[in-house]
């Protein structure tokens, strides 16, 4: 594992206008779900045509990671399109009002980490659906600073803003002058909880290279130093929808190799990156189609492609 610099890829701004999603809010509060997702099933065949970089990396990676044929690849990629197209409409479903059932595997120990007086990291990724833990781990014993991006639209920021009150979260922006850690920071040691990706960078380019699947790929640096600059436990949450209205959420706590632990904090760091890129690789082997990463994550692999 050796630390490496990644250019700028993703913005994270979720598509439409403020209308259109102010207008989906407004109609998902009363109409039934199945019967949006067969409507969005349609337009699925378009966004893979006219959305060429994203179709092409899913497709890298049901060949090349998952190893499968061209059909099955193909077939996948429009599954994991529309599997990410009703990950959104749950979101403004949420919005809306409306529930959704969950399934919570590694409850007690979650738990049992709230009950504790010390705070703790969690993780989340661009794997499943994991803004709905946020509407759906309901708990008033820690706060819980959701580290989160500040460029959507005042419709998705309004709606956001409402049920992180109702669900006891604190939203973070990151900030170029890098004033956000100081809000981590101060978070951790008041005993609270930090959520924030562990896939993808917020701000620093600094970034690790681990093991994932059969090449590389990179983690960021950001989330494993902190916690073992910190000594804080290291939570991972993974949300899988597996129905209509139905999601299996995962909580598990990432945890540091032995041989590491006497190591300096950057190597453990590093070993931290790598624990959590091999729990990542495990869950996304049982539901690849819910890997809703539209670049080339691999991206030594999609060089050496393209030459």
């Amino acid at each position: 594992m050796i630390e490496q610099p990644q250019p700028q890829q993703w913005t994270g701004k979720t598509g439409g206008t403020p209308w259109m999603q102010r207008t989906l809010i407004a109609c998902l509060g009363w109409m039934n779900l199945p019967f949006v997702y067969a409507g969005m099933s349609l337009v699925v065949p378009f966004y893979m045509l006219f959305y060429r970089p994203g179709y092409l990396a899913q497709y890298r990676f049901f060949r090349h990671h998952m190893h499968y044929g061209r059909i099955r690849s193909f077939l996948n990629v429009y599954a994991n399109h529309f599997l990410f197209g009703t990950a959104m409409l749950d979101r403004f479903a949420a919005y809306g009002g409306a529930k959704f059932k969950i399934t919570i595997e590694g409850n007690d120990y979650y738990w049992k980490k709230l009950s504790e007086p010390g705070g703790f990291l969690q993780l989340s990724s661009h794997f499943g659906n994991f803004e709905m833990a946020g509407y759906m781990l309901s708990q008033d014993l820690k706060q819980t600073n959701a580290i989160i991006y500040g460029g959507e639209t005042d419709t998705i920021t309004e709606h956001r803003k409402r049920l992180f009150r109702e669900m006891n979260i604190h939203p973070i922006i990151p900030q170029a002058d890098l004033s956000h850690i100081y809000a981590i920071n101060s978070a951790l040691e008041r005993g609270e909880i930090v959520s924030m990706p562990g896939d993808r960078k917020l701000g620093s380019q600094k970034q690790f290279r681990c093991r994932f699947f059969d090449g590389y790929a990179n983690f960021p640096m950001g989330p494993y130093l902190l916690a073992a600059s910190k000594e804080v436990p290291l939570v991972s949450i993974f949300v899988l929808k597996e129905g209509i209205k139905r999601y299996r959420i995962f909580v598990e706590e990432v945890t540091l190799p032995d041989e590491y632990r006497q190591k300096p904090t950057r190597q453990r760091a590093a070993a931290l990156a790598q624990a959590f890129a091999e729990k990542l690789e495990y869950m996304v082997r049982k539901y690849p189609r819910q890997w809703f990463n539209y670049y080339d994550f691999w991206e030594e692999q999609a060089a050496a492609e393209s030459k």
